[in-house]
């Protein structure tokens, strides 16, 4: 068979058409057959490159763009490095407002990228003046050439995987899955691909994975936010302490047994060294019981 090699015009053509990869040996007990939807083949290895390509280049059709103006937002999670990825090839400045809880790794790394990054302190409350969604805003109103993300309230962050991801599963299923998992964060991610294969198939079933005490699960169930629940968990970015206006419930099921399992894996590993992969943050979080924490493998020193 002959191969010839393909160019492409920029690094953005890339994002999407992620792999669909079988898992075999974590899933061994298990009947069905199930697959991960593997985001970090995507340029800049997150999901979230779905979304920071879609809404800009939704503001460059509409003429709220043009190069050399500046793009806003407020980040808790991995989106940051999409957006400054998207922004720096498109020529666009970059300003991104986060949390004092953002690890300096990743504000270096935004950093590194040309971002020019306000950090804001925890925000007693959403509207809070410091909080960095009202940095953002404010921004936002004094630039002008400027455009707000907005992503947690942005529909167009959802259309993204209606018009992307969703597709993707079922092509490369052909039409077979049967459950989709995924984590909730803004909730994008699942309502966006959930309501493209539901529109596709009614009767598949959704599994939205969240971290123990997120207020995304209390709200589902009662539709009441309890504010003393959001601090108890020790998720960054995932895991919301309010409900992002893009989150749809309607398209959650509960997970059943069996048949065709797609599996979002949102991100890069790597990314989460100095926390999930690591002992030290894990054993503060009291992720280690009395009988795992003996099989922490600790450092060899030569000395």
């Amino acid at each position: 068979m002959e191969h010839k090699n393909q160019g492409f015009d920029n690094v953005l053509n890339l994002v999407g058409s992620t792999p669909l990869i079988k898992l075999n040996t974590i899933t061994s007990q298990f009947n069905g057959d199930f697959y991960a939807k593997v985001e970090a083949f995507n340029p800049g290895h997150a999901s979230k490159d779905r979304m920071a390509l879609h809404i800009i280049e939704q503001a460059e059709k509409q003429g709220l763009l043009k190069p050399g103006d500046t793009i806003i937002e407020t980040i808790s999670d991995q989106s940051g490095f999409s957006i400054a990825m998207v922004g720096c090839i498109k020529g666009y400045n970059c300003i991104l407002a986060v949390s004092s809880k953002c690890e300096v790794s990743k504000i270096d790394t935004l950093k590194a990228m040309g971002v020019t990054v306000y950090v804001c302190p925890e925000p007693k409350s959403v509207d809070y003046s410091k909080s960095c969604f009202e940095v953002a805003k404010r921004l936002h109103r004094e630039i002008k050439g400027s455009i707000y993300i907005n992503q947690y309230f942005n529909q167009l962050n959802s259309d993204a995987h209606y018009r992307s991801t969703g597709p993707e599963i079922w092509e490369q299923t052909t039409g077979k899955i049967t459950h989709l998992v995924t984590c909730s964060g803004t909730g994008t991610t699942i309502s966006g691909t959930a309501k493209f294969l539901k529109e596709q198939n009614p009767d598949i079933k959704i599994l939205g994975v969240e971290a123990f005490c997120s207020v995304l699960k209390t709200f589902q169930d009662t539709k009441a936010c309890d504010a003393v629940e959001t601090d108890l968990h020790g998720v960054g970015g995932l895991s919301e302490s309010f409900i992002p206006a893009v989150t749809d419930f309607d398209v959650v099921n509960y997970f059943s047994e069996n048949d065709v399992i797609v599996v979002m894996f949102p991100d890069y590993s790597l990314r989460y060294l100095n926390k999930s992969y690591s002992d030290t943050w894990r054993n503060d979080q009291r992720f280690f019981d009395s009988v795992n924490k003996e099989t922490i493998q600790k450092i060899q020193y030569i000395k």
